[in-house]
């Protein structure tokens, strides 16, 4: 005993006897060298974690921009009075993934609430006191003072025209951007109203929000301020190993992670209710009222479900419209399909005799669904059902994007996918 307590003070205190150095040598040298590395490794984590952080999470920068441009009266907005004179937007815990669009879990009014807000222009390296009225001159630029309501109206049109497509629906949605910009509702659209609500525009998720307002799966607008603006609360993670630190992900091997997500994750009947309604938003993306999107990073991380497990999708920033991707890929020069790729995942065949992008995605959205959902599903399925399950979802993420295909096949495969999984949990608690 008295042997292996000496044992064990040698390797974890290193004691240095003479005796003991005529042994072994070189042991004190490895042992400064071993304890140093610890102290410069754990130094080095420490400081790219608070870097990181610090260069992610800048909330009081964006608030601090926001509520000078309200002060000034050049943006106007349903949440700005709360944010900025009665401090009634709790900001929490930040949630950016990088430092151009700040996230952050928030309360407001006793409602839980995500917080939005891009600082691009602010993040500059040589910015500095003039941040602020340099953000106005880009961001807050249009319309421009003695614009009529009806050239406002025509100059919105042409904007969603060019985002989403020349849809019959779109003098509908137009008139709902002018009604969010009439926030106070005294029928009339201010200038500071108009370039908030402009601005609002050309944030990506928000005209997506916009444009799902009325699906169950995206998350409801609350409110806004200029460009920044509140959805409902952040849903709860569908994918754990999310949560985890950057620097720890890439070495969890797949297997591990695939079992951390079981035990950390809802039970499997849980994760099928979840799952159809996943297969429910890829329905709601399709010839919707404001044409078809795309998801183009297509990751758990960005799936979200509520309380009730009900499925919503946590971030609607890589989901972009067709007219948009299209005109992305039109005309585009390309060696290989690799050069025609939209966003993460949005991806069109190269036509390489004549060196062009074609204009069909390689892979729908509900293929690239169907693949999430195989390490989604399956682990954990049923006895009975796994077999199907498995033969299901393989000929689901075989689907190709063409338009030959799009229509009825798509459908069918979703809607046997649907019933498969309800079949399963109906007249059950989970359902």
């Amino acid at each position: 005993m008295r042997r292996l307590r000496r044992l064990a003070h040698l390797v974890l205190f290193c004691p240095f006897s003479k005796g003991l150095q005529g042994r072994l040598p070189g042991l004190r040298v490895r042992c400064i060298f071993l304890a140093w590395l610890g102290i410069f490794a754990g130094s080095w984590l420490v400081y790219e974690h608070y870097s990181s952080y610090s260069e992610r999470c800048r909330g009081h920068v964006c608030q601090v921009v926001i509520c000078d441009q309200y002060r000034k009266g050049i943006i106007s907005g349903s949440v700005c009075q709360d944010l900025c004179e009665l401090h009634m937007v709790e900001w929490r815990t930040c949630l950016s993934a990088a430092p151009a669009q700040q996230v952050y879990s928030g309360l407001w009014r006793d409602k839980d609430v995500t917080i939005k807000c891009g600082i691009e222009e602010t993040l500059d390296s040589k910015a500095r006191s003039d941040a602020a009225p340099r953000r106005e001159l880009v961001l807050f630029d249009k319309p421009t003072r003695g614009t009529s309501i009806k050239e406002f109206r025509e100059m919105t049109l042409s904007f969603l025209k060019a985002n989403l497509g020349d849809l019959p629906s779109l003098p509908a949605l137009v008139g709902q951007v002018l009604l969010m910009a009439d926030f106070n509702k005294d029928n009339r659209v201010s200038l500071a109203e108009a370039k908030s609500v402009w601005a609002l525009l050309q944030r990506n998720e928000f005209l997506l929000l916009l444009s799902l307002q009325e699906k169950e799966h995206a998350s409801r607008l609350l409110g806004y301020c200029g460009d920044l603006y509140l959805t409902e609360g952040v849903p709860h993670g569908a994918w754990h190993t999310a949560a985890l630190p950057p620097l720890l992900r890439p070495l969890l091997p797949p297997a591990l992670q695939g079992a951390l997500q079981q035990w950390l994750g809802p039970a499997w009947p849980w994760r099928a209710k979840i799952a159809i309604g996943l297969l429910e938003f890829v329905e709601e993306l399709f010839h919707g009222s404001y044409g078809t999107f795309y998801m183009c990073e297509t990751t758990l991380a960005n799936v979200g479900y509520t309380a009730t497990y009900d499925f919503k999708m946590a971030d609607l920033q890589q989901v972009a419209p067709e007219a948009t991707v299209r005109r992305f890929l039109q005309g585009r020069r390309c060696e290989h399909s690799a050069d025609c790729t939209y966003g993460h995942d949005c991806r069109a065949p190269c036509d390489r005799l004549m060196r062009q992008c074609k204009g069909d995605l390689i892979q729908p959205n509900l293929a690239k669904v169907c693949a999430l959902l195989r390490g989604y599903l399956l682990p954990g399925a049923p006895a009975d059902l796994r077999e199907e399950l498995g033969t299901q979802l393989r000929t689901c993420t075989t689907l190709s994007g063409l338009a030959s295909q799009v229509e009825a096949h798509h459908s069918l495969v979703l809607s046997h996918l649907k019933t498969l999984l309800w079949k399963k949990i109906s007249n059950t608690k989970y359902s």
